[in-house]
């Protein structure tokens, strides 16, 4: 009676259809595994950089030099923020400066542009965790009443029924909602946990975005102080 009700028994007695639904739905718990472990490399990477980032950032560094380190490499997070809005704060370097808020409406666009692009690469992938949060206990729930179906439209058939002759059926039909949970539920809860962790960074990036935007401001004004002290030949 064990043998007859293991677990590997009444899935591989299942018919067809409710076997397909089975895979798939193991399939994605499987795929659920792979980009959750993915995307938990590429946070703990983007906060580390992050953090480095602001560290040197913020030390004092000369703003060309720091420009030219990361230029150099393939940026992310604050990094390629940064390394945006300088480029376009260049552009500007041999000018006049004569209108400073122009200017840092144009680094704060760059930046805004180069924010939109981490956003996007950071929350890549976590689509398809949502889906599969939403979509996979209503697979098993299908598999579920595909099984109970045949279940009673065997029973119906038979001359004599007892509980021993229907819960082999009724098992084999809840496994599919057992499986559909168990893709379900490791999906929605790395999806919440990698979108805080995304919208955590954001308005890591929005806050430098602010203080670096101030900061160029600055920068301008007194280079154009700077300018105007100058004598004039």
């Amino acid at each position: 009676m064990q043998q007859q009700f293991s677990i590997i028994h009444l899935i591989a007695q299942a018919s067809f259809f409710v076997q397909f639904l089975m895979a798939m739905l193991f399939l994605m718990f499987v795929i659920t595994l792979f980009y959750t472990g993915k995307k938990w490399t590429q946070f703990k990477r983007l906060s580390f950089k992050n953090k480095r980032f602001e560290q040197s950032f913020w030390s004092g560094s000369d703003l060309q030099a720091l420009f030219e380190h990361y230029n150099k490499k393939e940026s992310e997070s604050t990094e390629a923020i940064f390394v945006d809005g300088f480029r376009e704060f260049l552009q500007f370097k041999n000018s006049q400066l004569e209108d400073p808020d122009a200017i840092v409406h144009n680094c704060r666009r760059a930046m805004e542009s180069a924010l939109n692009r981490e956003v996007h690469y950071q929350e890549k992938g976590l689509a398809l965790l949502a889906t599969f949060g939403s979509s996979a206990p209503y697979i098993g729930l299908l598999g579920t009443v595909y099984g109970i179906m045949n279940s009673f439209i065997a029973i119906s058939g038979a001359q004599q029924t007892s509980i021993a002759s229907v819960a082999p059926g009724i098992a084999e039909a809840l496994i599919a909602t057992a499986i559909g949970l168990l893709a379900a539920i490791p999906s929605v809860l790395a999806y919440n946990f990698f979108i805080a962790r995304s919208e955590s960074l954001s308005v890591d990036y929005e806050s430098f975005i602010e203080d670096f935007s101030n900061l160029l401001q600055r920068q301008i004004l007194l280079a154009r102080e700077k300018i105007k002290r100058q004598p004039k030949s």
